[in-house]
C-alpha cells in the first residue's frame, strides 16, 4: 500500500482505565489532549521536537513510543516505510495514571492511518488490536481511540471495546499530583489470586458502575468500590490513598486512575463540591503533595487524524 499523504495532524485524549471496580476493562476519556504532527520525508531519518510534558526525557529517535506504533501499523498494512518529522505538543503528564504511553501508541497508529491511501485498512478495531499488542491491557488504549467511555475486553483474537453510554450531565474531575509512580511498581504489588468475595464484589460494582454512567449519578458512590486492586495499591499510590479517603468521606465518587496516582471523581457538581478547576486551597497538601485539577463536562472525542497541506 501506497502512502497518501505527508503531512498529518492527530489529537488523542488522556484516558483514566478501571474506574474504580472495573479493573483492566473500564476506561474514559479525559480532556487532556497530545497533539502531533507528522512529516513523511524523502530521507531515512527521525527527528523528534518535543514541547511539554517529556521534553526532557523521552527518546527522539526509533525507540519512541509514537515512531514505533506508527512503523508497526505501517507495517501490517503492507506500506512502506519513510523518513519521519514529528513535533509533539505533549500535555497528558506522564507518569500520573492518565494513558500518556497509551496515548503515544495510539497516536502513532492513527497517524500511519492518515497518511495510507487506504485509511479503512486500519479501522478502530484494528487500531485497538495494534495498541494492546503494545500495551498488553486495552482499558486506556479503547477510550483513546473512541472516545468518552469503553468496556474492553481480550480473546483469542485480540482485544475488543465497545463505547458505553453516558449521561450528558455526568462531570469529571482529575486531581493530578506533583509526585508520579510506575505502572510497573503499582502492578507489581497486586497479587496473583484474589478471593472469591472480591472478585464477585467488583463484578456487582463494575455492572452498576455501567449504569450509573448512563444516567443515575445518585449511584456512583456506591458504584466506585474496588477490592480488586486499590487497596493492595495503598501503600505505593501513598498521597493519592488518601486523596482517594478524603473526597469519598465527603461523599464523592472518587478513584484511582488506572494505576494511579491521579484521582478521578465522577458526578455532578463538582465545582460546587469544591473541586473547581486550577490549584484549590484546600487539596494542598494532602498526603503531601500538590495537586491540579482538570475538569471534563461533556463527552471527549477519541484520537482524531487530518491530513495537512505541506
Amino acid at each position: 500500500m501506497r502512502l497518501a499523504a505527508d503531512h498529518v495532524r492527530v489529537t488523542v485524549p488522556a484516558t483514566a482505565g478501571n474506574l474504580g471496580p472495573g479493573f483492566d476493562a473500564l476506561g474514559m476519556a479525559l480532556g487532556v489532549v497530545d497533539d502531533l504532527e507528522v512529516r513523511a520525508v524523502a530521507s531515512a531519518s527521525v527527528t523528534i521536537e518535543i514541547e511539554g510534558e517529556g521534553a526532557d526525557s523521552l527518546a527522539r529517535d526509533e525507540s519512541h513510543l509514537v515512531v514505533q506504533a506508527l512503523r508497526a501499523a505501517l507495517d501490517h498494512v503492507g506500506a512502506s516505510q519513510t523518513g519521519l518529522h514529528i513535533r509533539a505538543v505533549n500535555r497528558i503528564p506522564h507518569g500520573r495514571g492518565l494513558g500518556s504511553s497509551a496515548a503515544a501508541v495510539v497516536a502513532g497508529i492513527v497517524a500511519a492511518r492518515s497518511l495510507i491511501a487506504e485509511p479503512e485498512a486500519l479501522p478502530p478495531s484494528e487500531v485497538l488490536r495494534l495498541a494492546n499488542a503494545f500495551e498488553g491491557h486495552p482499558d486506556n488504549a479503547a477510550p483513546a481511540i473512541y472516545g468518552g467511555a469503553t468496556v474492553a475486553w481480550k480473546d483469542a483474537d485480540g482485544a475488543h471495546a465497545r463505547a458505553l453510554t453516558v449521561s450528558d450531565e455526568l462531570e469529571t474531575a482529575v486531581l493530578i499530583p506533583s509526585s508520579v509512580l510506575p505502572t510497573t511498581q503499582a502492578r507489581a504489588v497486586l497479587p496473583t489470586k484474589v478471593p472469591h468475595v472480591d472478585a464477585a464484589f467488583n463484578v456487582g460494582r463494575a455492572a452498576l458502575l455501567v449504569h450509573a454512567l448512563a444516567g443515575s449519578p445518585e449511584d456512583l458512590f456506591t458504584a466506585t468500590f474496588d477490592t480488586l486492586h486499590q487497596g493492595y495499591r495503598a501503600d505505593v499510590l501513598g498521597p493519592a490513598t488518601l486523596m482517594v479517603k478524603t473526597l469519598r468521606d465527603r461523599g464523592l465518587a472518587a478513584v484511582v486512575s488506572g494505576a494511579g496516582p491521579s484521582v478521578l471523581v465522577l458526578g455532578t457538581g463538582l465545582a460546587e463540591a469544591g473541586l473547581e478547576s486550577g490549584t484549590p486551597d484546600w487539596l494542598q497538601g494532602i498526603g503531601g503533595d500538590s495537586w491540579r485539577v482538570v475538569h471534563t463536562t461533556k463527552r471527549v472525542p477519541g484520537a482524531q487524524g487530518v491530513r495537512l497541506q505541506s
